[in-house]
Parts: structure tokens; sequence; C-alpha cells
């Protein structure tokens, strides 16, 4: 599990996961997120902008993200 942390209240999606080792580009990201194959909190989420927040769970493949 990677811990990710953030300074301001909440991080889009897209640059979470650029921020990951699991997403090396934002290309890679966007495609992840549209389809289909991001999960925050357990839910599918298709939204790049997706406002994340300390203490969410972002899944990619196969990579959990904690948000601190």
């Amino acid at each position: 599990m990677d811990k990710i942390k953030i300074n301001g209240e909440f991080i889009q999606l897209d640059k979470l996961l650029k921020l990951s080792a699991v997403v090396q580009t934002g290309g890679h990201a966007k495609f992840l997120i549209t389809s289909g194959e991001v999960t925050v909190n357990g839910e599918v989420e298709t939204r790049r902008g997706k406002k994340i927040y300390k203490g969410d769970r972002v899944q990619v493949e196969g990579e959990l993200i904690e948000v601190i």
C-alpha cells in the first residue's frame, strides 16, 4: 500500500495517480479512470477531477493508495 500525503484539503484523482508509483503519465491516468479501472473507497470512479480527501483509499491496477 502506498501512502501519499497531501498538503491541501483535497487533490484531484488524476493528479493523485500521477503522484503514485503506479501511473507514469497523465494520459495513462486518464485512460485508467475513464475505463472504470479505478475505485475510490470501494466504488468505481470515472471522473478525473474527483476530489480526493485525507482518509480516502484509491485502488488501481491492484495497488492501494491511502491519502494521508
